[in-house]
């Protein structure tokens, strides 16, 4: 399978979620691949990055990313720094030494007031701080001139890191009652099927945007349901909207981004029930090993 695959990668943020997703599935191609420590790799400086992004380096995929939604609204310099104009050197770069460059950008660039999915084609217009940053980065991307892949996902979950299914799957067990948003749209997506589905995709020579995501939508309140339903737990999942929550940041009403072309290449993608199911599988499974 690595015969084709543009080797050697540059894979950035390989400790977050979505790099852990991306490090399995490298490995089980055996392609050659190179994984900076936190330490050893600075997305804001243009020294660390060109001797990361070296002549040999074919491909760099960069799940690297200011991801505070809330803290953004006050930081919102240090998250443009990172997500827009550190991405920006990224792509300086990759067009330096013809690399490609496979980024990850959010449903947050668009307004959330729309009644239809977000297509890749969509005018930006964030709804939020981070949201704004990183849409500077994608805009940024696409002056570079570089080879690129834009990825944009939402509702992001796996078996590890902070996730909204780990954490609905543990206030579960604690609590006999969880009021949960029902009046937010969107799809979410496992990173071990993103980071998958990213792999067709270049295997496939896309470039440009592209979203994935898992199949379906939903709301938090019906998320929050399926994920209590799969772990078993006795609590009961309650709907409320959004007023009852009130966050610094402003979350989209509506942010399903829109597939259609994704699935032309890959085929169907997954549907978030079955994706959720084997994540929480996968969850339990590692909970039972380690007790």
């Amino acid at each position: 399978m690595s015969v084709d695959f543009p080797q050697p990668i540059l894979l950035i943020g390989a400790d977050g979620m979505l790099g852990t997703a991306w490090c399995a599935v490298l490995d089980e191609m055996q392609v050659d691949y190179r994984c900076p420590k936190l330490a050893e790799f600075d997305l804001t400086d243009e020294e660390s990055i060109n001797r990361q992004v070296t002549d040999e380096i074919q491909l760099v995929i960069n799940c690297a990313a200011y991801t505070a939604v809330d803290k953004a609204e006050e930081e919102e310099e240090l998250a443009t720094v990172i997500n827009g104009e550190g991405v920006g050197k990224l792509a300086d770069r990759c067009k330096q030494v013809s690399a490609k460059l496979v980024h990850y950008s959010t449903d947050y660039v668009f307004p959330g007031d729309a009644d239809t999915p977000y297509s890749p084609s969509e005018k930006r217009d964030p709804c939020n701080a981070y949201g704004r940053s990183k849409a500077v980065g994608e805009e940024l991307i696409e002056q570079s001139g570089c080879h690129h892949l834009v990825i944009r996902t939402s509702w992001l979950y796996a078996p590890w890191a902070n996730n909204f299914v780990l954490t609905i799957a543990r206030l579960a067990t604690e609590r006999d009652e969880l009021s949960v948003v029902d009046d937010q749209f969107g799809r979410p997506t496992s990173a071990q099927h993103l980071a998958q589905v990213s792999v067709d995709l270049i295997f496939a020579g896309a470039s440009g945007f592209y979203h994935v995501t898992d199949g379906g939508q939903c709301n938090w309140f019906e998320f929050a349901q399926q994920i209590v339903k799969l772990t078993g737990a006795e609590c009961m999942v309650k709907p409320c909207d959004s007023s009852q929550f009130p966050r610094p940041a402003v979350r989209p009403a509506y942010s399903v981004l829109d597939i259609t072309s994704t699935e032309k290449i890959v085929g169907e993608l997954t549907h978030w029930k079955d994706n959720l199911a084997a994540v929480i599988a996968q969850h339990q499974k590692k909970e039972t090993i380690c007790s």
